[in-house]
């Protein structure tokens, strides 16, 4: 059976992707991995062992008005169409991508579709017109009715497609890392001179807006004690403020992103792993952020925000502390509390939750959608 991976961007950075095409492959499936072309990238190339074509679009140096973004999308959807309209099974990742594989699907019917919707689509994400939503949400409501099974990565966000869309619910596969059992390191401390009796709480991912990174950097700014220290770890458009903060506070640290590959090395290099997500919009509101797993893999309790699918899993699980207020003191109460836990007993819960959410056991789901069809 011929699978075709869709995925809108250039394939350089995304582990669900990845992930997602070994464990077909693994079942025995011809998976390839279709994306878009950019600079300094090969047009075909195998990743991990996937085989990945990146489709190179004349237009691609147009400018970026809707009007000709409108017009770049129309040349993918014909070179896509014409290479892969003989697919089997085309896995549609996010709207966009499902948009093309419903184009595709029209020219040939016996294409079978999955969508694999990586966040809330429709989310009322800040600074998005209410027009933006709700084309988004009539487009979403056309399109998803041509595929034959669809993917979320939140309970909440499944029930949610089930009830706006009126569908049986989604499957729920979780974007948790490999199983891994990770080793305590001590990067940080050798990197930054960072004192043994001293906390490491620790933000890795996308520094940007929404994130709550502007609450951390200011609760640490004038934090009780200097035993307690943040490490910022990643690259956006906050990279500059958080050098800033690091510069004037000897309690903030900054540390430039790393390679997949040796990620879980420097986050077991901390204490606490830190997820205070704003709550802005219904997406992130519902949201489970893949560097929560990353830390419970790494062997880190957590620091969340009062958020509805984060709170359920740290209590649930027993691996962490929920703040109650998504403010600065309520960050600073969250991390007065954590201190106080017993650290073994919390990280026990962890080792045992790290294997419940891997990649291995969200990949058992994948290969129920796969078989039921």
């Amino acid at each position: 059976m011929r699978i075709t991976n869709l995925v809108l961007n250039d394939f350089t950075n995304d582990s669900r992707v990845l992930k997602t095409s070994l464990s077909l492959m693994s079942f025995g499936f011809d998976v390839k991995v279709v994306a878009l072309h950019s600079d300094g990238l090969l047009i075909n190339e195998n990743v991990s062992g996937v085989s990945v074509n990146r489709v190179s679009l004349m237009t691609r140096r147009w400018p970026k008005s809707i009007f000709f973004q409108l017009i770049k999308l129309v040349e993918f959807i014909i070179r896509f169409s014409l290479s892969y309209r003989k697919s089997d099974i085309l896995h549609c990742n996010d709207l966009n991508g499902l948009f093309v594989g419903v184009i595709c699907k029209c020219t040939r019917p016996a294409i079978k579709l999955i969508y694999d919707s990586h966040e809330f689509a429709i989310n009322d994400i800040p600074n998005q017109s209410a027009w933006s939503i709700k084309f988004k949400k009539f487009l979403e409501g056309i399109l998803i009715n041509f595929a034959c099974r669809v993917i979320n990565v939140s309970d909440s966000i499944a029930n949610e497609y089930s009830h706006i869309y009126n569908i049986p619910k989604p499957y729920l596969v979780m974007n948790c890392p490999l199983y891994h059992e990770q080793s305590k390191r001590n990067l940080f401390r050798e990197y930054f001179g960072i004192r043994s009796d001293q906390t490491i709480f620790l933000y890795q991912g996308g520094l940007t807006q929404g994130r709550g990174i502007e609450l951390l950097l200011e609760a640490f700014s004038d934090i009780e004690s200097d035993k307690n220290v943040l490490v910022c770890m990643g690259y956006g458009p906050l990279t500059n403020l958080i050098k800033d903060s690091s510069r004037l506070q000897s309690t903030i640290f900054y540390h430039p992103a790393v390679s997949h590959e040796v990620l879980l090395n420097y986050t077991s290099s901390a204490d606490y792993g830190v997820s205070f997500i704003e709550d802005s919009c219904l997406s992130y509101r519902f949201c489970l952020p893949n560097k929560i797993f990353e830390y419970l893999m790494a062997g880190l309790p957590v620091l969340t925000s009062n958020l509805f699918e984060m709170k359920r899993l740290v209590e649930n699980e027993g691996v962490g502390i929920v703040a109650e207020d998504n403010t600065v003191d309520g960050f600073r109460k969250a991390v007065t509390e954590s201190l106080n836990q017993n650290y073994e007993t919390i990280q026990k819960n962890v080792f045992v939750a790290r294997k419940k959410y891997c990649w291995q056991q969200q990949e058992k789901v994948l290969r129920e959608v796969y078989h039921a069809i």
